[in-house]
C-alpha cells in the first residue's frame, strides 16, 4: 500500500440546504477518530482544523441572496486552502458540511495539470440550477455550477468558467430526481448509475465501469454522500432516501477504488449527528474513507 500525506480540511457548513446540523460533520468523524484509523494505515495525517463559517441565522448569511453569497465565498476560501494541499502532492480529504462544499474542493482538484475524473456517490443527482430546484437550495447545485450551468458566482468559484466536462463525472448511488432536474440529467451527457443499475449489474461491475470510463483522466476526486447509503445503514444524513446502498456495496465501491491508485481526493457531507445513532453514520464514514485508503481484510 502505498503510503501518503493526508491533509484533513474540516467545512462546518450547513447553508446549501434548510434543515440544520450537518454543520456538525467535520465533530462527528474527528469524534469517530477519523485521524487515528488512517495514521493505523501507515499514513501522515495533519488536521488543518475547520474553515470558519458563518452560521444561517447571521445577518450576513440570512435571506437567500446572502446565503447564496455567503456559500461562494466559504468556496472560494476552501478552493484556495485545498490548491495549496494538493500542489503539494498530498492528499487532501474534505469533511463537510452540506454538499456545496464541493463547489469549491472540485474545482481545487481540478487545477494541477491534467484531466481530473469525479465519481460522485450520492442518492441524487445534485444536477439543479435555481430555476429548476423546486427547493432552491444550494446543496442540490453543485454538480451543475462544475459543468458550468447555473448561478454565475458558483460557476466562478476558484476561477471562472466550467471546472470539469460532463464525460468526466460518473454518478452512484442515484434514485432521488427532481422532476426538471431528471430531463436535464438524461440530456446531459453525465454517466449514471441509478440503484436499479446497482441492483442489475452488481456494485464490483459498476466499480470497474466508472473506472473504465475514466481511463482518459489522471487522477480521481471522489464526492461520498452519506445518504448515498441505506438509511439503515447511515441513519444520520441530512436528506435520507430509503433504498440505498448497502454496507458491503459501499465497501467494495471504495476498495475497488483505492485499488485503481488514480484517487487524490475526498469529500465526506451530509453527516448530520442530531439524526443519528450514536455517531453511526460517522463511524462508518470513517470505515469507508480507509477502505478507500488502503484497509484491506487481506
Amino acid at each position: 500500500m502505498q503510503r501518503k500525506t493526508i491533509r484533513i480540511i474540516g467545512v462546518p457548513m450547513d447553508l446549501g440546504q434548510s434543515r440544520r446540523g450537518v454543520d456538525m460533520g467535520p465533530s462527528a468523524l474527528r469524534y469517530a477518530n477519523l485521524q487515528g484509523r488512517l495514521e493505523r494505515l501507515g499514513h501522515t495525517v495533519l488536521d488543518e482544523g475547520n474553515l470558519p463559517v458563518p452560521n444561517p441565522e447571521e445577518d450576513i448569511a440570512e435571506g437567500q441572496g446572502r446565503r447564496l453569497k455567503t456559500v461562494t465565498a466559504v468556496c472560494q476560501n476552501i478552493y484556495e486552502l485545498a490548491t495549496q494541499c494538493i500542489e503539494h502532492g498530498d492528499f487532501a480529504l474534505f469533511m463537510g458540511g452540506d454538499h456545496s462544499i464541493s463547489i469549491g474542493t472540485v474545482a481545487a482538484a481540478s487545477q494541477p495539470i491534467g484531466q481530473l475524473g469525479v465519481i460522485w456517490v450520492d442518492a441524487h443527482a445534485d444536477f439543479n440550477t435555481h430555476e429548476s430546484s423546486p427547493s432552491k437550495n444550494i446543496h442540490g447545485m453543485p454538480v451543475a455550477a462544475l459543468v458550468g450551468d447555473g448561478n454565475e458566482s458558483l460557476i466562478n468559484v476558484g476561477y471562472p468558467g466550467p471546472k470539469i466536462q460532463p464525460s468526466q463525472i460518473v454518478q452512484i448511488g442515484i434514485r432521488d430526481l427532481d422532476k426538471s432536474e431528471r430531463t436535464r440529467l438524461i440530456h446531459s451527457g453525465i454517466n449514471v448509475y441509478t440503484m436499479r443499475h446497482v441492483d442489475e449489474l452488481g456494485m464490483a461491475a459498476i466499480a470497474r465501469q466508472a473506472l473504465d470510463r475514466l481511463r482518459h483522466v489522471d487522477r480521481i476526486h471522489v464526492s461520498l454522500d452519506m445518504d448515498s447509503l441505506d438509511p439503515d445503514e447511515a441513519p444520520g444524513v441530512g436528506t435520507p432516501v430509503p433504498g440505498g446502498l448497502s454496507y458491503r456495496e459501499a465497501h467494495l465501491l471504495m476498495e475497488i477504488l483505492g485499488d485503481s491508485k488514480r484517487v487524490q481526493s475526498l469529500d465526506i457531507v451530509e453527516i448530520n449527528p442530531i439524526l443519528d445513532d450514536m455517531n453511526k453514520t460517522a463511524e462508518l464514514a470513517v470505515e469507508l474513507a480507509a477502505s478507500l485508503l488502503g484497509q484491506r481484510i487481506l
